[in-house]
C-alpha cells in the first residue's frame, strides 16, 4: 500500500508538472526584453561620417557614401534666394523596436504595454515543410520612434539642417490592418505581383553583394538585399534564417511602407538641398541601420550597415535565447542640405 501511495503521488506530481510547464514556457516566450539606449555609449558616432561640402569630402570615412551635389554653393527660396553651402552628412533620426511579441517596447527598457485585448500576435515558428524543405517562418512588429538625436544633444546650435522634433512613438504596427494581412497589403503595393517570379528574385543576389560591398542597388527596389524580398510590405517573413536577418528584413519593409504611404520623405541628393521631397519608392541608399538592442554595434565599418547588407559578421552572435530575441535599431538617414 505504501508503494502504491508513492506511485500515485508521483503520477499526480508528473501530471501537475506537465500541466504547468506549457504555461510557464508560454510566459517565458512572451517576456519582453530590452534596455534604454544610452546616447553616449550605445551610439556609433563615427556613423555620422563622411561629411561633405559639394562633391568634396571634408571628413572622410571608410563607410560608403551616396552621391552629393557637385557644386559647393546652393540657393534656396524665392523670389530672393538664400545662398548657402551644399553640405552632406548622416543623421540619426529614428529608433525602431522589432519584435515578434506584440506591444513589446524594446528600446523603452523592455516594457510591455498591452491594451488588454489580443491583437497583432507575432510568431517565430519552424521548421515547416515548404517546397520539400524545412523552413522557419516568422511575423514581426515594428514600433517607430521619432529620435533626432543630434538636435537634442545640440551638437551644433541652431543648425538648420537637423530635424527639429521631440521624442515620440510615431507608429505601431499592431493596430495597422495592412501590416497584419498580406492580402490587404497589396492595396499599397499592387506591383508586387510583377516581381513574384524567379528572374526578379535572382536579381536580389546582386543587390545582396552590392549592399554588403558598398551600397544597395536602388533600381532593384523589390529586393532587401541579403535579407530577402521586399514584398509583401509587412512583417510576415517566409524564410527566417535567424532573429537578426528576419528583424532587419521587417525593418526594411517598414521603411518601404513609410515611404509608400507618404510618412517618410527623401532627404538625399540635389533634390533634398532645400526641402524634403516625396519618395514613394524607397531608395535604400538613403538609410543605414545600427543595432542598439540587445547588444549595440558601436565600432567598425559595418556597425551601421546599409539596408540589405549581410548580417555576417557585424551582427553575428547578437541574438541569443530569451534575453536577446527582441531587436532594437537606430536608423541613420543621409541628409543633403543647403546651409
Amino acid at each position: 500500500m505504501k508503494a502504491l501511495r508513492h506511485l500515485l503521488m508521483g503520477l499526480v506530481a508528473l501530471f501537475a508538472f506537465a500541466a504547468i510547464t506549457p504555461a510557464a514556457q508560454a510566459q517565458t516566450a512572451a517576456r519582453c526584453t530590452g534596455k534604454f539606449v544610452n546616447p553616449i555609449t550605445d551610439i556609433c558616432w563615427s556613423c555620422m561620417f563622411p561629411l561633405s561640402i559639394g562633391g568634396l569630402s571634408i571628413w572622410p570615412s571608410t563607410r560608403p557614401d551616396t552621391g552629393n551635389p557637385s557644386l559647393p554653393v546652393c540657393a534656396c527660396g524665392s523670389p530672393i534666394p538664400r545662398i548657402g553651402i551644399a553640405s552632406g552628412f548622416w543623421e540619426p533620426v529614428r529608433l525602431a523596436d522589432v519584435s515578434v511579441k506584440p506591444w513589446c517596447f524594446v528600446n523603452l527598457g523592455g516594457m510591455k504595454i498591452a491594451p488588454g485585448f489580443n491583437i497583432g500576435q507575432g510568431q517565430f515558428e519552424g521548421p515547416s515543410q515548404i517546397g520539400g524543405k524545412a523552413q522557419n517562418t516568422s511575423k514581426w512588429h515594428v514600433h517607430w520612434y521619432v529620435y533626432p538625436l543630434l538636435y537634442w544633444m545640440e551638437i551644433l546650435m541652431d543648425f538648420i539642417c537637423f530635424e527639429q522634433a521631440s521624442f515620440d512613438i510615431a507608429y505601431m504596427t499592431e493596430i495597422d490592418p495592412l501590416w497584419q494581412d498580406s492580402t490587404l497589403t497589396t492595396l499599397i503595393n499592387p506591383e508586387a505581383v510583377l516581381f513574384a517570379n524567379p528572374i526578379a528574385q535572382a536579381a536580389c543576389a546582386g543587390d545582396c553583394i552590392a549592399s554588403t560591398a558598398r551600397l544597395p542597388l536602388d533600381v532593384t527596389f523589390w529586393c532587401a538585399g541579403c535579407q530577402g524580398p521586399m514584398y509583401p510590405v509587412n512583417g510576415h517573413v517566409g524564410a527566417s534564417i535567424g532573429h537578426v536577418q528576419a528583424s532587419r528584413l521587417a525593418l526594411a519593409r517598414f521603411a518601404f511602407k513609410m515611404h509608400r504611404e507618404g510618412l517618410a520623405w527623401g532627404t538625399m541628393g540635389s533634390k533634398g538641398l532645400c526641402n524634403k521631397y516625396i519618395m514613394p519608392v524607397l531608395k535604400k541608399q538613403q538609410y543605414r541601420v545600427q543595432m542598439v538592442n540587445p547588444i549595440p554595434t558601436v565600432s567598425g565599418r559595418n556597425a551601421c550597415s546599409p539596408l540589405g547588407a549581410s548580417t555576417m559578421p557585424p551582427d553575428a552572435g547578437r541574438a541569443f535565447p530569451v534575453q536577446g530575441e527582441d531587436m532594437g535599431y537606430l536608423v541613420w538617414r543621409k541628409r543633403n542640405c543647403c546651409v
